[in-house]
């Protein structure tokens, strides 16, 4: 029988298995270039297929198998009807996961004030205690462990036979998706659509970040409302609130109500105490308020969330941020303007016995002093609420006050929704989640992020002689220094303005002194030389001409340089000033 399964060409395995069968086709479609985007075809013919890149910080599971086997049956059916379908692969490596997972692999951590040593090798297994480590050191194997990952990835979603183009492969932390990140940047620093501030912002206790809207998401937990007596200052009687953060009462700033409710309508514009502290805060109403909520009118704090900072911004009331980067309440001074306390020291004892606490600690004990003071009218009632957390988070956000990037989001708001209308939908009611999300925008887009690994902003700031950090004159890089990489060990000193256009953000801008330690700042930037970005399989970098920004010939900007060499402060000089192009090196300024 055996004689008659076999063929001059062929030979039929008594036992069939499909060992090596995966490899044979994953070769076959790779020499036959079977998924394999052709770059010239019709835009008509084209299907794309925008594939959100998984973050390699450890391994894949069935969640993943399932979403990317989704794409790739649009993708095959698609082909099947005769367009010519763009789909590539990326990895997202360059993320708060990727360093706790480096972190945790090697037992390190990184600290910024270390020189670089360039014999530095991971320990083989991590100890109890993390070893402190350059960032430059700390980068170089978060790439070590990320190209390793990436290997592993791949391998998995080439054995499921995902019919991706691996030609078009992707890396969000690579050279090239660094130079064209930075150059976004500076485009959008030239449109006045950038800025850096001192202002609110959605931090991360755990990860010691800032946060974007776009990354938060509401978790029902448990909680628990207290109402809380305000005396009334020139009037008998007490004004009641009900909060869930009574531990905020020192960073309370207003109370704000409903223009129409009628029960607290007359009392626009009057004052009350907080307990504990005696500071008098007024009355105000703003339509966010909800009249069915609590008692029906809240307690403004200085930040409890994002709705706190709406009625700050829109009602013009003062900053009294208590919370730090830490999550622990700082120090306060109840004697000075910035409270102006009844009775300072009374405030200030009570202060004292929540600083330096953390917000639960803070919580319970800010209860017990309610309670005793008489101001706790009756007992906490439990609830269950939507708090908001980092997406990657595992504690409840805060709101601290932080110098930060951010894009100009809210004044763009109905061009947004405009472009949303626009778009088809799948399914419908996505696209009113779109909008509810975008009307719900309180604040611009934060862009910035407190890690060592990521694509760092391609902006120096000036050093005076005692190492203190001038944040209000930035010194952002030049066109053909991009990327902007890292170093880690050396700060931006004056011999290197030849490698920078220097510029002044727009007047008027609000910045925070730094601390001390210039050497530590967390806002200062720091890099390394690095050869231009090469072209790769993706075409050329964008130039200035692409960009709309004109040409500029080499001989211009050698002289400019020239003429910022010999009297650095000129292009300070003057009023007000449009900033000017950045990409290809300095200009003179535009009034």
């Amino acid at each position: 029988m055996s004689d008659l399964l076999r063929t001059s060409a062929h030979v039929v395995p008594e036992k069939p298995t499909v060992d090596g069968l995966e490899g044979a086709w994953m070769a076959r479609w790779d020499s036959e270039g079977t998924y394999r985007f052709n770059r010239d075809t019709a835009r008509e013919r084209v299907f794309s297929i925008d594939t959100p890149p998984p973050t390699v910080s450890g391994n894949l599971h069935m969640g993943h198998l399932f979403s990317y086997t989704q794409c790739d049956l649009i993708a095959r059916f698609w082909r099947m009807r005769g367009q010519d379908v763009f789909y590539p692969m990326g990895w997202d490596d360059n993320g708060l996961p990727t360093e706790r997972r480096v972190e945790n692999f090697y037992g390190v951590r990184c600290d910024p004030s270390l020189a670089y040593d360039p014999t530095f090798v991971a320990p083989s297994e991590p100890a109890e205690a993390k070893i402190a480590i350059s960032r430059r050191n700390f980068v170089e194997l978060c790439l070590q462990l990320t190209a390793a990952d990436e290997e592993v990835f791949k391998d998995l979603w080439r054995n499921l036979g995902v019919s991706i183009d691996w030609s078009l492969e992707y890396s969000t932390i690579s050279p090239h998706a660094q130079a064209v990140s930075q150059r976004g940047f500076l485009a959008l620093v030239e449109r006045d659509e950038v800025y850096a501030s001192v202002a609110p912002t959605l931090w991360d206790v755990d990860f010691r970040t800032a946060v974007s809207q776009a990354e938060l998401e509401d978790r029902e937990r448990p909680g628990n409302y207290h109402r809380v007596a305000f005396e009334r200052v020139g009037a008998p009687g007490t004004i009641e609130i009900e909060t869930t953060r009574p531990e905020l009462l020192a960073a309370c700033v207003a109370l704000v109500a409903h223009p129409d409710d009628e029960r607290y309508a007359p009392l626009a514009g009057t004052t009350v105490r907080t307990p504990l502290y005696g500071v008098e805060v007024p009355i105000l109403t703003h339509e966010l308020a909800d009249p069915d909520k609590g008692s029906g009118i809240a307690m403004i704090c200085t930040f409890g969330d994002t709705t706190d900072v709406t009625w700050w911004r829109e009602l013009a009331l003062p900053t009294r941020a208590l919370i730090g980067r830490d999550g622990r309440f700082m120090a306060a001074d109840f004697a000075s303007a910035e409270f102006a306390a009844e009775a300072p020291e009374l405030a200030q004892a009570a202060y004292a016995s929540i600083e330096g606490k953390t917000v639960n600690q803070a919580r319970a004990t800010v209860v017990d002093q309610l309670r005793d003071a008489g101001a706790l009218v009756g007992e906490p009632r439990a609830i269950t609420h939507p708090v908001k957390f980092y997406e990657r988070g595992e504690r409840p956000l805060e709101i601290v006050t932080s110098r930060q990037w951010f894009v100009r989001t809210l004044s763009h708001r109905n061009e947004l929704l405009a472009r949303g209308d626009e778009l088809t939908w799948h399914p419908d009611f996505m696209k009113h989640r779109y909008r509810t999300w975008v009307e719900g925008l309180n604040l611009d887009w934060n862009i910035s992020r407190q890690r060592f690994f990521g694509v760092p902003f391609p902006v120096w700031y000036p050093l005076d002689g005692e190492g203190n950090v001038n944040f209000d004159a930035p010194l952002f890089a030049r066109d053909e220094d991009l990327p902007h990489g890292y170093l880690g060990d050396e700060l931006a000193q004056p011999r290197h303005r030849r490698h920078v256009g220097r510029r002044t953000l727009r007047e008027g801008l609000p910045h925070g002194p730094p601390p001390p330690g210039a050497r530590n700042h967390p806002y200062l930037a720091l890099f390394e030389r690095r050869a231009r970005a090469p072209r790769t399989r993706f075409g050329s970098l964008p130039t200035r001409v692409d960009l709309g920004l004109g040409a500029r010939s080499r001989s211009q900007e050698d002289e400019q340089i020239q003429g910022q060499r010999d009297d650095p402060d000129a292009p300070l000089r003057g009023t007000r000033r449009r900033l000017t192009a950045l990409l290809g090196g300095l200009r003179s300024p535009r009034r």
